[in-house]
């Protein structure tokens, strides 16, 4: 079980449960992949201007630029985020803090 938690402000928060079936084939690479399409698409902005771009600072430009409405929304995008943040951290509970900038 995966618990993800976008938050844009205190009374903001916008959750994911994910059971096991939801991220089943759904490996590492594809959901980097799928990360790093949407930093591109979204024309994200790297934290570092210079050297590589880490796998949070992409989570994090991803969730803000995603903006909060389709967290809001709840609908196919947001529940695919979370099910990659999930696969890439392989951690049972994740808190992206969209203004703070920080997963935790």
């Amino acid at each position: 079980m995966y618990h993800i938690s976008v938050v844009f402000r205190a009374d903001r928060e916008y959750e994911f449960n994910l059971h096991p079936q939801d991220v089943a084939g759904l490996s590492k690479e594809s959901a980097r992949e799928w990360l790093q399409e949407e930093f591109d698409e979204l024309e994200c902005t790297p934290s570092n201007p210079v050297g590589k771009v880490l796998i949070l600072d992409v989570i994090l430009n991803v969730a803000k630029y995603g903006g909060e409405a389709r967290f809001a929304q709840g609908g196919d995008w947001a529940r695919r985020f979370a099910s990659c943040v999930a696969v890439v951290l392989d951690r049972p509970t994740v808190r992206i803090d969209v203004p703070g900038f920080v997963v935790g």
